[in-house]
């Protein structure tokens, strides 16, 4: 009987512990598919970026924006600070206006634009700060 006992208490020892160690080798996702992802988001960050330092050193978005009293240093010095949807959103914004000034859109709608991208990455400085 003492042996039924321990042969017992050996096989639920091993069944309540075997399904915990089991879990702890699977993983998800491995190691260099996470390093992929992280390098590919820190790219187009920085691509993003790059995106809105190339539009605010634009001419035309200098003139509007001196024009409307909005410091395009102050919006480069805050281009380190935009993060997630932020920075998607106004790098789009940015990329939207560049075509259209390399293609000569409008002058209303291209200052209009301009205008609204300053105003948010300035808006999104004095909320950071």
């Amino acid at each position: 009987m003492q042996v039924f006992r321990r042969f017992l208490a050996t096989t639920l020892a091993v069944m309540l512990f075997a399904p915990a160690a089991w879990a702890q080798q699977t993983h998800v996702i491995n190691k260099s598919a996470l390093d992929q992802a992280v390098q590919q988001r820190v790219s187009q960050e920085q691509a993003d970026r790059e995106t809105l330092r190339s539009f605010l050193q634009h001419p035309t978005v200098k003139s509007v924006a001196a024009k409307a009293g909005v410091s395009t240093d102050r919006a480069q010095a805050a281009l380190s600070t935009l993060q997630g949807d932020d920075l998607r959103q106004a790098a789009s914004q940015a990329r939207a206006v560049n075509q259209d000034l390399a293609g000569g859109a409008t002058v209303v709608i291209t200052t209009t634009t301009i205008i609204i991208i300053l105003l948010i990455v300035l808006i999104i400085v004095v909320v950071a700060a």
